[in-house]
Formats: C-alpha cells, structure tokens, sequence
C-alpha cells in the first residue's frame, strides 16, 4: 500500500474519532501536539485494524511520538 493511502486514512480517522480537521496533518506531527490523547490515539489505531483487517500489538504502540511511527508499525502488519 502506497504510504500516502496509509497517511491519508490515518487523518480520515483521527478527525472523525477527534472530530477535528486534521487535513494538514503530516508524517512527522507528534501525537501529542495534534492534541491527541492515548484514548483517542487507540480508538484510531483501532479503526485502522478494521479498515484494513490486521492486529496491532499493545505492546507495539508503547513509546509512539510521531504519526509516522504509528504508520511504520501499520506497514509492518499489512500482508505483502
């Protein structure tokens, strides 16, 4: 899957989940400054798993900062 798909579903979920516009968002925004918090950030990771029917480990999420972090460990779980 071609990294923008990746990013721009990321954002399409952030700001439905967030309701907020994160259009603009990019691969190096730290988590925290989008106002973010852990809750919303699994709630994002969560739909993803279901976008694209994969299993993301807690233990995988732990220590994220960035976007592109969190999007490096999504690659790592699509098949192919």
């Amino acid at each position: 899957m071609e990294r923008a798909t990746l990013l721009e579903k990321f954002r399409a979920a952030a700001s439905e989940i967030a309701e907020k516009d994160f259009a603009s968002l990019q691969e190096d925004s730290v988590i925290v400054d989008l106002g973010l918090d852990s809750l919303v950030v699994l709630e994002v990771v969560g739909a993803l798993e279901q976008e694209f029917d994969v299993r993301i480990p807690d233990d995988k999420l732990v220590g994220i900062q960035t976007v592109a972090q969190l999007l490096d460990i999504i690659e790592e779980q699509l098949p192919g």
